[in-house]
């Protein structure tokens, strides 16, 4: 199958989704990604998957600067449970130096959100150095720009998260 923005797509019949071949991604430093999509042929707005893959393979860095501040937000919320000397003690002294602890996932899922928008999603998990069993989960709504961050849980906002409709906008509880 080609999928608009990814071309040719290996199907997993077993999870019922679909691969691109390894691409790079400039948001992610050009890493090369296997950009999974899910729930894909049974969507009656396929557009909408389209235009947000082609959304995030054109952003840039600058999306994942934008959530700094919230990346670094998470990493002192886990790293208040322990003291200098501590071996899970890890020592980030601004949100610019966040990103020498995370290593950037290389296969985003983009998925429709079942709930409220019902957008399209790409989510992103990470490893991290201060929270090495849960990572770091990144959610790009539309493809565009960060919505959603903080331990990785699957779910594509903090209001489905916590099911809590006043969390809709909020980037990191």
């Amino acid at each position: 199958m080609n999928i608009p923005g990814l071309g040719i797509v290996a199907r997993d019949d077993r999870l019922d989704w679909y691969y691109s071949s390894e691409i790079p991604v400039k948001a992610l430093g050009g890493i090369m990604c296997r950009i999974v999509v899910v729930d894909y042929d049974e969507d009656e707005a396929k557009e909408e998957f389209h235009v947000a893959i082609r959304n995030f393979l054109s952003i840039d860095q600058a999306a994942l600067n934008e959530a700094e501040p919230f990346i670094f937000r998470y990493y002192e919320d886990v790293n208040s449970d322990w003291e200098p000397g501590d071996d899970e003690y890890v020592r980030i002294d601004s949100p610019s130096e966040i990103w020498r602890h995370i290593q950037l996932g290389n296969q985003p899922i983009v998925s429709r959100r079942a709930y409220r928008d019902k957008q399209i999603y790409v989510s992103l998990e990470c490893k991290c150095g201060w929270e090495p069993e849960h990572g770091l989960q990144m959610v790009f709504k539309n493809g565009l720009r960060v919505t959603k961050l903080g331990r990785y849980d699957g779910h594509l906002s903090n209001a489905d998260a916590y099911a809590n409709d006043e969390l809709e906008d909020v980037v990191y509880r």
